[in-house]
């Protein structure tokens, strides 16, 4: 038999990208995929519990409380503790159940505000992140001091990755608290069902980003289990900068919206300019590959395919 998996927060986006890879890179009758309808890892019985059922020998811990910038700046108090709890108990008691490995991703969110780009793991440290989410993204780069505590006390083999701007099938569609692909793609394809000839951007479209394909994230986790055994934490994302603007124009291509874009620009760019810096994932033979526009096209249709019976949105 092999090495009994758990992955945790299985039912959330990047964990419903990472589960078939598991299966197919360990056998199926390896992982043991729960989310918070099976244990409540904020609840330190639960997680007991759940380690005591499991007995896992690789913990990949995805459990996380998330939410839009509206629900972050509305509850951010919510989003620090919990957040806070489901990483320690859990870094906690892989540590007293002796696992051979436990990865755990963080957000490109917790990197300090005035990071300069792209963005080095070095920056982690230095600064405050955006104060919109600060609650958040400051739980969770706890992540990497809990990596580097319980390894020097228990020696716990613990990894910490930052994926960067996710995007792909499963994620968060809802227009009150969509990220940037998921908004557009949606805006654009129920602009074609209305018969819309317009829709309207917020900004210039001049910010640059660097987005990841979340299957291409998910893809690299069996190397970050097997073959990397240091706290990190790594970017994993393309390096690639995409204008707003430009990212706007590829998504109405592959949504089939052929009506004008207009720029509202009374409304905030945000952050100018962020972009990760993938120098270190390169130096260990990883990548991520999956062109903009490929992934775009596999998001966009996966939206159209279920948009009838799940208007609401959620994890289309």
């Amino acid at each position: 038999m092999g090495r009994k998996i758990l992955l945790t927060g299985a039912s959330g986006f990047l964990g419903r990208h990472t589960r078939p890879v598991l299966e197919r890179h360990y056998g199926a009758e390896n992982i043991v995929a729960v989310s918070s309808s099976d244990y409540d890892l904020m609840d330190p019985a639960a997680v007991e519990r759940m380690f005591s059922d499991v007995r896992p020998d690789v913990v990949v811990h995805y459990a996380a409380y998330s939410g839009g910038i509206g629900a972050n700046k509305t509850y951010p108090a919510d989003f620090y503790y919990k957040n806070t709890l489901l990483t320690a108990l859990t870094f906690d008691a892989a540590a007293r159940h002796k696992v051979e490995k436990l990865v755990y991703p963080m957000g490109g969110c917790s990197y300090p505000a005035t990071a300069k780009s792209p963005i080095d793991e070095t920056q982690l440290f230095t600064g405050y992140p955006q104060a919109e989410s600060a609650g958040y993204s400051t739980a969770k780069m706890m992540g990497v001091v809990a990596a580097r505590s319980y390894r020097q006390q228990y020696g716990l083999n613990a990894t910490v990755i930052i994926p960067g701007n996710m995007y792909g099938e499963y994620d968060n569609f809802h227009p009150l608290d969509s990220h940037v692909v998921p908004a557009m793609i949606r805006r654009y394809y129920e602009a074609r069902l209305n018969g819309s000839n317009t829709v309207e951007m917020w900004g210039t479209g001049k910010p640059q980003r660097d987005f990841v394909y979340a299957a291409d994230v998910a893809k690299l986790i069996p190397f970050f289990i097997d073959s990397y055994d240091e706290v990190g934490p790594v970017n994993i994302s393309t390096g690639t900068t995409t204008p707003i603007r430009d990212l706007a124009e590829t998504i109405a291509k592959v949504t089939g919206f052929e009506g004008e874009i207009r720029w509202d620009t009374t409304k905030p760019d945000g952050q100018m300019v962020k972009i990760f810096d993938v120098t270190k994932l390169k130096g260990l033979g990883a990548a991520c590959t999956t062109p903009l526009t490929e992934g775009l096209k596999r998001t966009a249709d996966r939206l159209i395919r279920n948009y009838a019976a799940r208007s609401d949105g959620l994890r289309l």
